[in-house]
């Protein structure tokens, strides 16, 4: 079953099941895993309203989510090309949710920065609550996957040993298309995931070549914050980034990143420059690379 949030042209929102080329509203029903997934998807064929999916704007599939968790450096090629030792513990950074879009929305590439990089990502949606949960049952907290790009202002993301400014410009990442839920036969231990970027590949990688799987991922995030259904965890990005290119392969405006999970879809977006109103102002220049060279 696929889930999505989705924006209507007359300003509303809803909370659906896609079907085929349609969406069919449970929004009355949004709590996710609320009499699980086929309750709601039987409340959809009953009640929903029905709309067709180019009729509609995708939004990321959990719009209220409490908490974004990223795990860096989880694939072995990834830490390879970045030339860090594998890690004894996932690194766990954090998102905001507005610094995401939804499938077919655009990326805005943030004006301070000149090295805005790509990173293919899947992630773990959270559908039952749980506290320091045991590996063995993480999956039964778990409601499905969703394709999540994880992008970075590299030159802002060096400026500390934390992360965190390089990976929440507004608007920066995306989500998407959809949440498909793991009764679909989803094997997490070996799902594919390729990146292009204007139509060329530049990562491909497998679930099978994570540091930390699905399992371990939910244990070590559920052992120092209680998980809400809701929440999501991105595993982490394969080889290929742009940084990791000779020269750097950074993205910029016009440039349209897909993110294809075989079996969950393709996450596509268009990357656009930052409103005019807010480029940059003079005093950022100290934290730029211009004013780095000054």
């Amino acid at each position: 079953m696929r889930f999505a949030s989705f924006a209507t042209a007359d300003g509303g929102t809803g909370f659906g099941v896609a079907d085929g080329d349609a969406v069919l509203d449970v929004s009355a029903s949004r709590e996710l895993g609320a009499g699980g997934p086929a309750s709601l998807g039987g409340l959809a064929l009953r009640t929903g309203a029905r709309h067709r999916l180019d009729g509609v704007r995708l939004l990321p599939p959990v719009t209220d989510a409490e908490r974004i968790l990223c795990i860096g450096l989880n694939f072995t090629d990834h830490a390879a090309e970045a030339k860090i030792p594998l890690p004894a513990q996932p690194a766990f950074f954090i998102r905001f949710p507005s610094s995401f879009v939804g499938h077919g929305d655009d990326i805005i590439a943030p004006a301070v920065s000149d090295e805005f990089d790509f990173e293919g990502e899947i992630a773990l949606v959270i559908g039952t609550s749980g506290y320091r949960i045991p590996p063995e049952a993480a999956l039964n907290h778990v409601l499905g996957v969703t394709i999540l790009a994880d992008n970075s202002a590299r030159d802002w993301q060096r400026h500390s040993r934390q992360v965190t400014a390089g990976k929440n410009f507004p608007r920066s990442g995306a989500i998407g298309p959809w949440c498909v839920t793991l009764d679909e036969g989803i094997d997490l231990g070996t799902l594919p995931i390729v990146t292009r970027l204007h139509g060329e590949t530049v990562q491909r990688g497998s679930t099978a070549d994570l540091i930390f799987g699905a399992e371990q991922a939910v244990a070590y995030a559920s052992a120092f914050t209680p998980l809400a259904a809701g929440d999501l965890i991105a595993l982490g990005t394969p080889a290929g980034v742009g940084m990791a290119h000779t020269p750097p392969l950074w993205m910029r405006p016009g440039d349209l990143l897909e993110v294809e999970v075989p079996g969950i879809g393709t996450l596509a977006d268009r990357v656009v420059a930052e409103a005019a109103s807010r480029q940059t102002p003079a005093w950022t220049q100290a934290w730029t690379k211009e004013g780095q060279r000054a």
